[in-house]
Formats: C-alpha cells, sequence, structure tokens
C-alpha cells in the first residue's frame, strides 16, 4: 500500500485525522487534497477494506507526484471537484448518508503560495492570477480590469478586513486607465504606495491579496455549500472536521456548527417558545489550535483553528 512520506507536513495532521474517529474500514472523503498530507496519514490509520476519496479543484494537485504515490494504494481514489459537490458526488457513489468522517482543509496551500505562478504571493513576482482551478473563470488581473470602484472598496473590506479599503480601491482604479496590473509585484507596489500605516507583524499587501482570492474562487459561498453537503452525506455518529485559516472561515463554520447542534439552519428564524427543530451536530470539545512546537516549524500554521462535530 503506498503511503509514502512527504516533505510537506500538513497543518494540525496528528489532530485532524484523530479527530475523524476513524474505527478501521471507513469510508472517508478528504474533501481537499492539497498535497497528499491528510490523506496519506488516513490511509496508513485505515483498514485494508477502508476507502478513501480524496477531492481538490486545482489541477496541479490532480496532477502532482504525491498524488500519483497514492493512487498506488486501491483503497484511494482523487477527483478533480470541489467540495461544494460533495453531496452530488456522494449520491452517484451510492454513499447518501453512509460516510464515516469528512476532512476539510480550508485555504491556500503551501504549494500553490510557494510557485510564483499562481499569484497567491504577494513575496513573489508573477502573474496576477490568484485561481485555485486554473481551467476555468477570469484571473485576478483580469478581474481588476473589470470591477467597479465602489464594489472593490467593499470587497476589500468585508473579505479582507481592509481599513484602507477606498484608498486602495481608488489608486488600483486609477493605475489600470494608465496600464493594466499584471502581475503580483505590479499590486503589491501600488498598495505599498498608497497605505499611510503600517501593521509592523503584517505586509500592507496581506488583506487585499486574502480579499481578492476569496472572491475570486467563490470561497465563503463553497465553504458555505460544501458544510451543508458533508452533513448531508455523513451517516449518523459520522464526524465532520475543518480546518480554519482565517477569521472569516472560521467564524462561518463556527456558526454553522452552532445552528446544527442548536437545531436550527442559518436564515431560519428562531423557533418559537414551545416548538424545537432537532439538531443534527454535536460539537465535538473546543477550537483546536496547532501547538507552539508547530508554529515554530511551519510558520504557515499560526493561523489555523481546527473544529469538529458529529453527526446525531
Amino acid at each position: 500500500m503506498a503511503t509514502e512520506p512527504s516533505p510537506h507536513r500538513s497543518v494540525l495532521l496528528e489532530e485532524a485525522v484523530e479527530g475523524l474517529g476513524l474505527q478501521g474500514n471507513d469510508r472517508v472523503i478528504d474533501a481537499t487534497f492539497g498535497r497528499g498530507g491528510h490523506s496519506r496519514e488516513i490511509l496508513r490509520r485505515m483498514g485494508p477494506q477502508g476507502v478513501l476519496l480524496a477531492l481538490d479543484k486545482d489541477p496541479e494537485a490532480i496532477a502532482s507526484p504525491e498524488a500519483e504515490v497514492l493512487r498506488g494504494d486501491g483503497r484511494f481514489e482523487l477527483r478533480h471537484l470541489s467540495f461544494a459537490g460533495i453531496e452530488a458526488m456522494a449520491e452517484a457513489k451510492g454513499w447518501a448518508g453512509q460516510v464515516d468522517a469528512v476532512l476539510m482543509d480550508l485555504g491556500v496551500s503551501s504549494p500553490q503560495l510557494d510557485q510564483a505562478e499562481r499569484g497567491f504571493s504577494f513575496m513573489r513576482e508573477g502573474p496576477l492570477d490568484m485561481r485555485m482551478n486554473t481551467m476555468e473563470g477570469p484571473t485576478a488581473a483580469e478581474w481588476l480590469m473589470k470591477v467597479g470602484q465602489q464594489e472593490l472598496a467593499d470587497i476589500l473590506w468585508t473579505y479582507g478586513e481592509e481599513r484602507f479599503s477606498r484608498r486602495i480601491a481608488e489608486a488600483i482604479i486609477s493605475e489600470r486607465s494608465r496600464a493594466p496590473i499584471v502581475t503580483t509585484k505590479d499590486l503589491v507596489r501600488l498598495i505599498e504606495r498608497v497605505v499611510p500605516v503600517r501593521d509592523p507583524h503584517k505586509h500592507p499587501a496581506t488583506r487585499t491579496f486574502q480579499a481578492i482570492r476569496i472572491v475570486l474562487n467563490e470561497e465563503l459561498s463553497e465553504l458555505e455549500r460544501g458544510l451543508g453537503a458533508a452533513l448531508e452525506v455523513l451517516r449518523p455518529g459520522g464526524r465532520l472536521v475543518v480546518i480554519a485559516f482565517h477569521s472569516l472561515e472560521d467564524r462561518m463554520v463556527k456558526r454553522f456548527f452552532r445552528d446544527q447542534e442548536r437545531g436550527f439552519r442559518a436564515g431560519e428564524p428562531v423557533p418559537l417558545l414551545g416548538r424545537t427543530h432537532q439538531g443534527r451536530l454535536h460539537r465535538m470539545g473546543k477550537a483546536i489550535k496547532p501547538s507552539l512546537e508547530e508554529v515554530r516549524a511551519n510558520v504557515r500554521s499560526r493561523s489555523a483553528v481546527m473544529r469538529i462535530a458529529e453527526k446525531i
């Protein structure tokens, strides 16, 4: 069985796989394959009759050497698919309501950040792309050429929590009237020029890059659909483990778990006194964060928050 180690270690690896509550011959979905760190550890702990279905919307993850190694394991299957499509996929496989555990490791993977040509990192010179699925949709450069100033300012404020959102949006619109913003460093230099106050612990482009990436990839809307879909495919007693890397994601996960435990869905009115809906999830303990040792070894893990819930 192919379970070779990888030089890249996934965030909260032990804690996440432990949180899945594997019993042996489980049916598991790794909804965000990345470079297979979690999948590899799941297979190591899984029985010979277990099945692991991994998903990723990034075609480079699907074609990675790590994926090729794991394809040698007969218990493993990998599909090019966003986790928002989990429910339809499970129904097609006859897995609806029969999955033992689902793992969702959100955000951008280290390989995506480390490849300058992907355009996710403000620290590397490369084309301003930022698409997780490079086979569809506009690049960040193309999107910035079309978005309106007020819409852009609202996006930077809402999804990046950027206090200088209006100033940055105005500068982007002004700059693009002279020349397209086509590289990461084009955008970084513009932001550095117009942001008047620097956070000593955060690069001034951090929030803008986050906001553009979230909107371009529809990350929060996909997360909302993915959480609901994961709940539907789980069997009673099945576990949902979610690792988030920024506050917007984590708040959405926390609210979803809370509402499903209380017994009413997000967006529904609170039930009238004496009339309740049955809860569908039970939260398992408190949120888990990386240890100091893990943060020292991998600084990118410092913002991770993991939450675990069990389907009732």
